[in-house]
Parts: C-alpha cells; sequence; structure tokens
C-alpha cells in the first residue's frame, strides 16, 4: 500500500458511514462521501490513501494537488508553532514543518514544496527546500524548450524547476515580465552546468531583447489606456514595479518603439501613437 499515491484496493465491507478496502495495512475506511454509486463487495476501487486529523489511515476518491515524491506550488492557509498549513486539495492540511522553511511563510503564501514520507512519524509532510531533492543529471541540452514552475526569487534572479524535475535559474537582467511564485511558464535552455544545474531563459538563444521588451511596454501601454507615467528620466523602481524590467532594458524597448513611430515620449510619461 502506497501512503500518498493512489491504489487499487478491494471492497471489504460495509459500514454504516462508508466502506472498508483491503491492504496489507490492514483494513482501510473510505468515508461514505467518497464512495463510488454501485459499487459492491468484492469490486477494486482507486483510491489516494493519506492520514486524516486523528492520524489514521483513510482512502479519498478526490484527486490532491500532488503526491508523495512530487513538486508543487501550494497556498499557506495557516500557520502555528510547529510549521504551515497548506492547501493539497484534501480536507486535512498538508504540513509543512518549521524546520522544512527556509525562511518562514505566512497565510496566503504560495510556497513551492517537494512532498515526501517522513521516515521517523511515518507521516506525508512537505518542505520548501526543494531543490536538494531536484535530479542533478539532467537529460537536456542547449536549445531544448522545457517548461518551468518559479519556486523563488533572488537578486540574481528566479529560481524554477525545470520539467518537474531539474534546478534552473533565470536571470533577472534576462526576464521581461512580472513573475511570481508557482507561475508556470516555457523556457528555454541556455546552458547546462557542471554541477547539474540548468541556466534558463524564457526567450530562445538569439531573441531580440529590445523587440521582446518593446512588445511587453506595448501591451502595458495599450492596457494603461495609451498612455503610462514613465519616461527614461523615471526612477529604476517606479520601472520594474509597473513592468518587470531594468530601467536599461526599458530604455531600449523606448528607442525601439520610437524609431517604429510607435510612441510619443515626455518628460515624464511615454504616449502609444498606434497599435501595430
Amino acid at each position: 500500500m502506497l501512503l500518498g499515491d493512489y491504489n487499487d484496493l478491494e471492497v471489504a465491507r460495509f459500514v454504516e458511514f462508508g466502506v472498508y478496502l483491503t491492504s496489507d495495512d490492514g483494513d482501510i475506511l473510505m468515508p461514505d462521501r467518497y464512495v463510488p454509486a454501485g459499487i459492491q463487495i468484492g469490486d477494486t476501487v482507486r483510491a489516494f490513501v493519506y492520514r486524516d486529523s486523528e492520524d489514521r489511515l483513510v482512502a479519498t476518491t478526490e484527486t490532491p494537488l500532488v503526491r508523495v515524491g512530487e513538486f508543487a506550488a501550494l497556498t499557506v492557509r495557516d500557520t502555528t508553532a510547529i510549521g504551515a498549513f497548506l492547501d493539497w486539495g484534501l480536507p486535512k492540511d498538508l504540513l509543512l514543518p518549521l524546520r522544512n522553511q527556509p525562511k518562514r511563510v505566512r497565510a496566503g503564501d504560495k510556497v513551492l514544496v517537494y512532498v515526501y514520507l517522513d521516515d521517523k512519524s511515518d507521516r506525508i509532510v512537505a518542505t520548501a527546500k526543494w531543490e536538494r531533492h531536484t535530479d542533478r543529471e539532467p537529460n537536456l541540452a542547449v536549445g531544448d524548450e522545457v517548461q518551468l514552475l518559479v519556486g523563488g526569487q533572488s537578486e540574481l534572479g528566479y529560481a524554477a524547476l525545470v520539467n518537474k524535475q531539474y534546478l534552473g535559474m533565470l536571470f533577472r537582467n534576462e526576464v521581461f515580465r512580472l513573475l511570481t511564485i508557482g507561475d508556470e511558464v516555457p523556457g528555454y535552455v541556455r546552458q547546462v552546468r557542471p554541477d547539474g544545474k540548468l541556466d534558463v531563459s524564457l526567450q530562445r538563444a538569439g531573441f531580440d531583447e529590445a523587440r521582446a521588451a518593446a512588445d511587453l511596454l506595448v501591451e502595458a501601454l495599450r492596457k494603461a489606456g495609451g498612455k503610462l507615467p514613465l519616461s527614461d528620466k523615471s526612477e529604476p523602481e517606479d520601472i520594474y514595479r509597473r513592468l518587470g524590467m531594468s530601467k536599461k532594458v526599458f530604455k531600449k524597448a523606448l528607442g525601439n518603439l520610437y524609431k517604429r513611430g510607435l510612441v510619443q515620449l515626455g518628460d515624464a510619461h511615454t504616449q502609444l501613437i498606434e497599435a501595430e
């Protein structure tokens, strides 16, 4: 019987509050609200098995957001003295112990975690130190298209889970959009490092940085009704807060749009002249 995963279990007997399913670890209760209509003794039911609030094994036909051995970005429901509790799609929240938090999380935060079975307690728990559980022998090459799950950020850039398996880094000066933990975006491998970590990008190698930033700026102008209170004299913090790009990249975007006759530049604003 796999705890924290799906199991094919046989119906042993009916009780007033559900059915019991047989397993090598003894009979497991499936509460009545999860029991499929029309099942009979001897039928096989595919169920997810975990522990309820009283630490008893319980089976459900609900689909959790993550299984043991997987990564997922989950929302913090509550925090206590022992850790945080995460919403993973089941009635009993998933524990993220304090020891597994690189920094304290708060209710409402989104956090990327790896889920595992604790050897000492035999309980399903999460760790936000997810990087330790990534595969450091990536079967990828430079230029490969990959799927990225944003897991954290620093001054350097964004840590990302690559293809649900590897550790990658998106460098901040190459990101021309706002990213938050839990965002899933396509990307490309730029470098495979000797330690197995990956440098990744949101653009293919050789992509025109100025054109990419210009397209993003046009989109932001349209959403703002054609005018933004930003110019080449604006503070870098204001530019990044509104557009998620550095002042250097913003000025390249302005230059690109101005040469194409798409914007009018003011001392404290940028006006979109026409849509492409």
